[in-house]
């Protein structure tokens, strides 16, 4: 499935992105921010978080480990959600529709991280390691519609 790469460009440049201005505006992305919202050791996890978006963002746009590098990010989107979007619920003047306007990006991450994290890094990507596993004689990918499934060579 080649066209996977831009559902990885996607989500990786977002992380990217947002991992890089955690450490140019610390004062609002960063430390001052984490601090803002109640997250604890703000100096040490905003920038734990913006190394993990960094790194790991740009391996789902280069494809390498890409459902691995999925899983940080699902923990990362999924505690932005509750620090920062479930209290807007209850903030005056805010409520259900201002949250899912404030909200859209982080819905959109952890879709297209579940897609990633259910399909992988699609044909373009670096790491492929059914197509290694068939070079290493063991087994081999047959398509099956939709589905793949590995079968022993035989």
């Amino acid at each position: 499935m080649r066209a996977v790469v831009l559902i990885r460009i996607l989500v990786g440049w977002v992380f990217v992105s947002e991992g890089i201005q955690k450490f140019l505006f610390p004062a609002a992305l960063g430390v001052g921010r984490f601090a803002k919202i109640g997250i604890p050791h703000p100096g040490i996890m905003a920038p734990a978080v913006g190394a993990i978006e960094i790194v790991c963002g740009a391996a789902v746009i280069l494809g390498l480990w890409t459902r691995l590098a999925a899983i940080p990010l699902l923990v990362v989107i999924a505690t932005a959600i509750v620090t920062t979007k479930i209290p807007e619920l209850h903030a005056a003047g805010q409520g259900f529709w201002f949250m899912l306007h404030d909200a859209r990006t982080d819905f959109s991450m952890v879709l297209g991280l579940l897609f990633l994290l259910m399909v992988g890094g699609g044909s373009l990507a670096l790491t492929r390691s059914r197509e290694r596993a068939a070079e290493s004689g063991g087994t081999v990918a047959k398509r099956r519609g939709s589905f793949e499934e590995l079968q022993p060579r035989g």
